[in-house]
């Protein structure tokens, strides 16, 4: 090996940003630069194209700097046995923590560990060492009953709960968020959240006991900005509960950690994990706290996740987990592909924790930590997201406070905005979905779930018909004892309502023209059909017949087509033979001011019902419109509600 560094830039000179400008402008050749190459984000930040680098940055240490995140994997089959198995092979293969996910909970779907008692629990992790492992919690209704027997059974197997690392999630908040409706008033919730810490902290358990999860918001739509004031506001009103009932700021702040949903949004996605680190510093550095590392779990975001072409998900995960190990997330559960189907089989369970193995253990993504320090990028983009968390966080406070703020649905509002916005991109294509909107397959084949049934109930047991409180110390030990869920559990004492959030996944409209199209096609034995007028040669056509045939099977329409036709009146012929109701006109501008209207006028004479012409027609619309064109399509247009249209025409009532 050379003992020199070969130092190759050297021998070229720096370009400076001026100069980059300059040959931007040239191949702009008068564009607006901040119309073609200035994006934004959501929350409206603007993100450039090009940064430079920050000297000032420094790296921000999450509370696994220095070792690898903890790949977590699901526990959510409803039987004991089932789940013990699923658990057992995971840990096998490579996780280190199980996610336990109950009935009730978001992310259950319908499924989730239906344990009633603690026998039920220790069945469903039956040669577990929780002592070797982490657990987390998933919050869900009934936290407080789930977190006790958590409790019981380390209790039940006599295990010192300080060598148990356990995230017990609860949360309230997120759940009044979800649910709409809390069976208690805030000051009750905040006075059992306090003695379960208390609790739970004098048995030994290190905690975090609480958890800010902001996946509902996520999946109502939130933007980043959104998500970031939602953790903070949820998290401060945590940290007053449990300050007014006698914690010290440094322990109530302990008892925290943050669930955060990501995507694959690789700049905003690093940037959000980044700047919650900075938020929460910052909400403990004015709370007289001295700031420590923040426990961020990070999932894999429900609302990326698609029914059709699931495989596309796989590449989704990949990305996002990519983001959250780079970011900083102290753990990572990637959800499988086929969770939108159904509850996963054991193939797609091993994709998901392999996911986290490769980029570990091949990638060695782990062992830098914060990456993304002095890029001028992440650094502005984490700057940006933190001020605009911090003004919506200050509104929220306003308002009163996170429960609040549901109450009055403001933060609501606020996200539906930005939903609605978000909508109305991915309608119009602005926003792809690869495999959905945009490149969909027709006749793809099928994927393998689980032939277990979900429960659109939730699954959440009866609660006890008065509403005794046992304190949380009593519960656990009465659960140790043998006793149910319905046994401990308190009947209302007063009611918290807010108007739920919606769970929604991005691709569900294109989905639901999809399915209507499949169901079509299991009655009749094809798919509506669009004949595609492609005319002249393939080169002249080839670019519009692409795009129209991939958006007409977004929307579960299959389109005929060929080569090309060198005339009107083969093409009129071709389509009278081929039994379609409707026909597209595709080609270049040049030969649409040939033979465009002659054509359109040839096929109605052939008895097409409607008439498509792929393009903007510009100086040929009121020419193309008397000769029959009924409808133009081209990019921009609002796709969703024009393959709704066009689906009313093909499908019969």
């Amino acid at each position: 090996m050379c003992a020199e560094t070969l130092k190759l830039a050297s021998d070229f000179p720096t370009p400076s940003e001026a100069q980059w400008r300059d040959l931007v402008a040239k191949a702009l050749n008068g564009g607006d630069f901040e119309k073609h190459l200035v994006s934004k984000s959501a929350d409206r930040l603007a993100i450039a194209p090009l940064y430079p680098r920050r000297h000032d940055g420094a790296p921000i240490s999450g509370e696994t700097a220095g070792r690898p995140w903890r790949i977590s994997a699901r526990v959510d089959h409803p039987r004991s046995r089932e789940a013990c198995a699923q658990a057992l092979e995971d840990l096998k293969n490579g996780v280190d923590s199980l996610t336990l996910v109950f009935p009730g909970s978001l992310s259950a779907r319908g499924y989730g560990m239906t344990c009633d008692t603690v026998a039920d629990l220790d069945a469903a992790l039956d040669g577990v060492a929780l002592e070797m492992i982490a657990l987390r919690l998933d919050p869900a209704p009934m936290g407080r009953i789930n977190a006790a027997l958590v409790a019981a059974l380390v209790e039940k197997r006599g295990l010192n709960p300080a060598a148990c690392t356990i995230d017990f999630g609860m949360d309230p908040i997120g759940n009044l968020a979800y649910r709409g409706v809390l069976v208690a008033d805030w000051p009750t919730v905040g006075q059992r959240l306090t003695d379960a810490v208390q609790a739970l902290g004098a048995k030994g358990f290190m905690g975090p006991f609480l958890n800010c999860d902001t996946r509902p918001f996520h999946e109502a739509g939130a933007s980043e900005g959104q998500e970031l004031a939602v953790a903070l506001a949820t998290g401060v009103a945590y940290l007053r509960a449990l300050t007014d009932s006698g914690l010290s700021g440094a322990e109530a702040s302990k008892a925290i950690s943050f669930t955060l949903a990501i995507d694959p949004d690789q700049f905003l996605g690093m940037a959000k994990i980044r700047a919650l680190r900075r938020l929460w510093a910052r909400i403990e550095e004015a709370s007289g706290i001295s700031p420590q590392p923040i426990r961020i779990n990070a999932e894999t975001a429900w609302r990326m996740l698609t029914r059709r072409d699931p495989w596309v998900n796989m590449l989704r995960a990949t990305m996002a987990t990519f983001i959250a190990g780079v970011g900083g997330a102290d753990s990572m559960t990637v959800l499988p592909h086929t969770l939108a189907l159904g509850l996963p089989d054991g193939f797609a369970r091993r994709v998901a924790r392999n996911t986290q193995s490769v980029l570990l253990e091949e990638s060695n993504l782990w062992r830098v930590a914060d990456p993304a320090a002095g890029a001028g990028g992440y650094e502005a983009l984490s700057d940006e997201l933190a001020a605009a968390a911090w003004t919506l966080f200050q509104e929220i406070e306003m308002q009163g406070g996170m429960v609040a703020s549901l109450g009055s649905a403001h933060i609501q509002s606020k996200i539906r905005a930005v939903r609605e916005a978000r909508e109305e991109a991915i309608a119009r294509r602005r926003i792809a979905i690869t495999g959905t909107s945009e490149f969909p397959l027709l006749g793809e084949g099928g994927v393998d779930v689980l032939d277990v049934a979900a429960d659109p109930s939730g699954g959440i047991p009866a609660r006890r018909d008065d509403n005794r409180e046992l304190a949380f110390a009593d519960l656990v030990g009465a659960l140790v004892r043998g006793a149910t869920r319905g046994e401990v559990t308190p009947g209302p004492v007063a009611t918290t309502v807010a108007e739920a959030l919606p769970s929604v996944r991005l691709a569900a409209p294109f989905e639901n023209l999809r399915d209507k199209a499949q169901a079509y096609k299991q009655r009749t034995g094809a798919y509506p059909q669009v004949f595609l007028a492609s005319l002249g040669p393939i080169a002249a056509h080839t670019a519009r017949s692409t795009w129209i045939r991939n958006l007409l099977a977004a929307g579960g329409i299959e389109a005929l087509t060929t080569e090309g036709y060198a005339s009107a009146e083969l093409a009129a012929s071709a389509f009278k033979a081929s039994g379609a109701k409707l026909a597209c006109i595709c080609s270049s501008d040049d030969i649409y001011a040939e033979v465009g209207a002659q054509t359109a006028t040839a096929l109605k004479a052939a008895g097409a019902g409607s008439v498509l012409l792929a393009g903007r027609p510009g100086a040929l619309e009121a020419v193309l419109k008397d000769a029959g064109v009924d409808t133009f399509v081209f990019a921009g247009q609002d796709m969703l509600a024009f393959l709704t249209q066009l689906q009313r025409r093909l499908l019969p009532d």
